[in-house]
């Protein structure tokens, strides 16, 4: 079995992976966490990892980032740990460019940009000259 956290850090989901969670799991299970690190309380990890309480977790995120050298977890074998490069493929990068893109054109245009995920800091405000510039050739 595995357990994959895909959920945004949020007050409700800090820590949302604690011991009462972990110790719910199968001792076969693995945890995989490529959502944000302080959503699993790490020493509450380290243990169950320690203890046989799950049998691995691949983590590309950590409450410190990035992990130190000497952290726990870095000593265990029955994790994977990579430096938050989990969405590095190219089909991800080509639509973060594009939502990028997208985003930046809403604003020049003076819109709410589509993908806004904190609207209540958001304020359009009209440009007073937008300067084209000429690239050289």
């Amino acid at each position: 079995d595995v357990v994959s956290i895909h959920v945004p850090l949020t007050k409700e989901t800090y820590h949302m992976i604690k011991e009462e969670e972990l110790r719910l799991m199968k001792p076969t299970a693995y945890l995989v966490n490529t959502a944000r690190g302080a959503i699993i309380d790490t020493n509450a990890l380290v243990r169950a990892l320690k203890e046989g309480w799950i049998r691995g977790a691949a983590l590309d995120v950590f409450e410190q980032e990035p992990l130190p050298a000497d952290h726990p977890l870095t000593k265990l074998k029955n994790v994977v740990l990579v430096p938050h490069i989990g969405s590095a493929t190219y089909e991800t990068r080509a639509k973060m460019a594009d939502m990028a893109v997208d985003n930046l054109l809403s604003v020049l245009a003076g819109k709410r940009p589509p993908n806004l995920v904190n609207p209540e800091v958001f304020k359009i405000r009209p440009l007073e000259k937008v300067k084209m510039i000429e690239l050289e050739e």
